[in-house]
């Protein structure tokens, strides 16, 4: 599985934990190890500029995801097949005013908009509210597994 990680916002990011984090999530829904993701950081302007570009919307966003091979979630008996799974841009400093409106960390924001996009890449959508209930719930069993993972892994 290459998941590829590129900082260009300034702002420092743990990039080790993300790649965990990514690592986590397409193991946790069965997707081939040979797929593909990047993941780009990007300042205000840059995001704002891509926002425009391909939503059409104003100002800068938290997290955009351009899938590419258009892959699905796997199961057990039948992985995702190989292939790239696209591009997920996040904006640490929409993260950082997020984080602190929802009184949790920086990195745990940045996390949750890294898997938020992921899912995104696997055609997974929030526009009606069934779809958003089972994106979010597959987000937060992601986040939460990875949390206990992490855990578990300082102890040892």
């Amino acid at each position: 599985m290459s998941v590829e990680l590129n900082n260009e916002s300034g702002v420092p990011v743990d990039e080790s934990a993300i790649q965990r984090l990514v690592t986590f999530g397409l193991d946790l829904l069965h997707v081939h190890p040979d797929a593909d993701v990047a993941i780009l950081f990007v300042d205000e302007a840059a995001m704002e500029q891509l926002h425009v570009q391909w939503m059409d919307e104003p100002g800068p966003t938290d997290v955009l995801s351009f899938p590419m091979d258009e892959l699905r979630p796997g199961t057990d008996d039948a992985p995702t097949p190989a292939g790239l799974l696209g591009d997920i841009v996040v904006c640490p400093q929409v993260a950082e005013a997020q984080a602190k409106t929802a009184g949790h960390s920086v990195l745990d924001e940045i996390e949750l908009l890294t898997a938020h996009g992921l899912l995104h890449l696997l055609g997974f959508d929030h526009a009606e509210p069934e779809d958003e209930r089972e994106m979010f719930g597959v987000q937060r069993d992601i986040l939460v597994g990875f949390a206990v993972q992490e855990k578990q892994q300082k102890r040892a």
